[in-house]
């Protein structure tokens, strides 16, 4: 075939970003709820966590992929597994596929997303300030908590909680701008955009 006749299609997608944002940061407000002492873990967050949390957020990353958004990609598909693998701590046991984690484990599990949080972090320095701001308390929130399983300090943990509530809510106000920007064709909620 003739290279000048071949056309090129662009492919033309939504994008997928507030719907991982939103699972992510309905999931992240409702389990901090809890981590400030507002209600105990249940089933309600535990289902959030699989299915909105989970497999929205992997959902929105394999999008991403499509759209060749490697930071997306990456982004998205880390915290839904993160938020399965959070989920599985808390029910494996239960099955009796292991024992319950100790302090010192989930510390260590805390500690490792915390680096890979900051990692991203430093990518959203060229995305928006949005997406600073949530990546940014994000990583607080991990250290947060790694620190406060491994001293068992109950007070760090409370504080942890209501920083989450902050962090969630801030990826939450980052999709719906994303949204309603796109649906009105002008900034309806700031997000900062770098150049």
């Amino acid at each position: 075939m003739d290279k000048e006749k071949i056309i090129s299609f662009k492919e033309i997608t939504a994008n997928p970003a507030p719907l991982g944002l939103l699972g992510f940061g309905m999931t992240t407000v409702l389990l901090n709820i809890h981590n400030a002492g507002f209600f105990p873990m249940d089933a309600m967050i535990l289902a959030m966590g699989v299915f909105f949390g989970g497999f929205a957020q992997v959902i929105a990353g394999i999008m991403e992929f499509k759209k060749n958004n490697t930071f997306g990609t990456t982004a998205f598909t880390s915290y839904g597994f993160f938020w399965l693998s959070l989920v599985g701590l808390n029910i494996l046991p239960i099955m009796g596929l292991g024992e319950v984690p100790s302090s010192l484990s989930m510390a260590a599990y805390l500690f490792m997303w915390g680096i890979f949080t900051l990692g991203m972090f430093i990518g959203t320095l060229r995305i928006s300030r949005a997406l600073q701001v949530v990546f940014g308390t994000l990583a607080v929130l991990f250290f947060l908590l790694a620190i406060g399983n491994f001293t068992a300090s109950t007070m760090i943990l409370t504080i942890a909680g209501y920083e989450g509530i902050f962090c969630g809510f801030s990826a939450i106000y980052a999709a719906l701008a994303q949204v309603l920007n796109e649906l009105y064709g002008k900034t309806v909620l700031p997000i900062g955009e770098m150049d």
